[in-house]
């Protein structure tokens, strides 16, 4: 049964977990789940896609968290979770649970904004060949006032450092950059986001990239930006104004 801390009506919260399991999607979403019931939403679990469809289910929804790394989307389940978004409900996630979903789907693409391209692993002679190759310690650098960085200040992880591709309709609050290296073919520095928000129609989405491990997202600063775009992204109660 969902806590309720507000006198008004709770508002509806959709997590929707499942694909690669490296990502740990139950115990990542797991952690989650409390503070979205103390700021007042109830809270329907998924290990599906097809609630994506359910036209009912979904128009009752004001924020959808989703965790699914890779997999494949079906057309009236991509086509569900679109137009509820474009008609307010938010959509938020962390990582490859959104920024590596559903990659040979391009109309997913555009709705969230950016997409998983790679994350550079360590020198060849470091690699030993288990998951920690791709551990890069790193810089995650805030780059505005926005609400949900609000007073963060820079952090370092190490952790997986993910390199995306972006358009210029997000609005982009941390960044990370990948430094130019002897053993890599770019050739000098590059800046990817980090965290991000989008408008879309009368929705939000929010995205931040750290996120591999449960360990990373139980970072101060990650998690903290993560709770916040939670609440940033959901649909407003009535009389609220964004």
């Amino acid at each position: 049964m969902a806590v309720t801390t507000h006198d008004t009506p709770a508002r509806r919260a959709l997590v929707v977990r499942g694909g690669w399991e490296g990502h740990a999607p139950v115990e990542a979403t797991d952690m989650f789940l409390p503070y979205l019931r103390e700021h007042g939403f109830e809270v329907e679990v998924h290990d599906s896609l097809d609630v994506y469809a359910d036209a009912e289910v979904m128009a009752a929804t004001d924020l959808i968290v989703q965790c699914w790394t890779m997999g494949t989307i079906e057309k009236d389940q991509f086509s569900g979770l679109a137009a509820t978004v474009a008609a307010g409900t938010g959509f938020a996630g962390w990582h490859g649970g959104i920024a590596d979903s559903f990659r040979n789907t391009n109309h997913y693409l555009h709705l969230v904004g950016g997409q998983f391209a790679t994350h550079p692993s360590r020198p060849a002679e470091q690699c030993v060949g288990e998951q920690q190759d791709n551990y890069l310690p790193h810089r995650v650098n805030v780059t505005s006032d926005h609400e949900v960085v609000a007073g963060i200040e820079d952090f370092d992880l190490d952790t997986e450092q993910y390199w995306v591709l972006t358009d210029d309709l997000i609005d982009v609050h941390a960044t990370t950059t990948h430094p130019a290296r002897e053993d890599q073919p770019w050739h000098r520095e590059v800046t990817c986001p980090a965290v991000w928000t989008r408008n879309w129609g009368e929705g939000r989405v929010f995205v931040a990239t750290p996120g591999h491990s449960v360990d990373v997202l139980e970072h101060p600063s990650v998690r903290t930006i993560i709770e916040r775009g939670l609440l940033w992204a959901a649909r407003e109660q009535a009389g609220e104004q964004r």
